[in-house]
């Protein structure tokens, strides 16, 4: 894990603290996406940020101006310190880590479901509800058509991949054939 990887969690766990105390963790995890939309779609804003001939008193300003109503003070100030001690590049790693913390301690969790053809609303809601009882969290499914999967469903929740695809099965399939012959 990178240096950038743990500041990162150690400024989105702050955060997390803060605004679970606030009763505002959902709230913050819209502000911080936002945020990261921002940033991603606004190469002068990316530049202007990441600029060493830009005081951070003069970043803080304009951010501030720019952010002043769109978010909470808890964030502000956690972009502050972003600006204070150079770190701005953590802005996505600390949206990140925070959806994983909060998510963590609010049991959910997002699972990417990969199938040969769209998922009906139907089949989404199954898929919840078979892996968020699987899991014990409440499940957002994800879809991703993914034609080399050929038919049934690859499932990844967080680190975890749950393959019961056509394409998976012919291939430990095939790896069983291997090791007998």
């Amino acid at each position: 894990m990178s240096r950038d990887t743990l500041a990162a969690k150690r400024y989105a766990r702050a955060l997390f603290e803060v605004t679970f105390a606030q009763g505002k963790v959902t709230e913050t995890q819209a502000e911080l996406r936002a945020i990261t939309e921002a940033f991603a779609s606004d190469p002068a804003l990316r530049k202007f940020v990441s600029s060493p001939g830009v005081s951070a008193e003069t970043k803080k300003k304009v951010l501030n101006s720019a952010f002043e109503g769109r978010v909470s003070v808890p964030v502000a100030r956690t972009i502050e310190l972003l600006v204070e001690r150079g770190r701005t590049q953590l802005f996505s790693e600390l949206r990140e880590s925070y959806e994983q913390i909060s998510n963590e301690a609010l049991g959910l969790a997002d699972a990417t479901v990969y199938s040969a053809f769209p998922l009906t609303e139907e089949e989404k809601t199954t898929a919840a509800e078979r892996f968020g009882a699987l899991t014990g969290k409440k499940i957002t499914v994800h879809n991703v058509v993914d034609k080399e999967v050929l038919g049934g469903a690859k499932v990844v929740i967080g680190n975890t991949l749950y393959d019961g695809s056509l394409a998976g099965k012919l291939s430990r399939l095939e790896k069983s054939f291997e090791r007998q012959a």
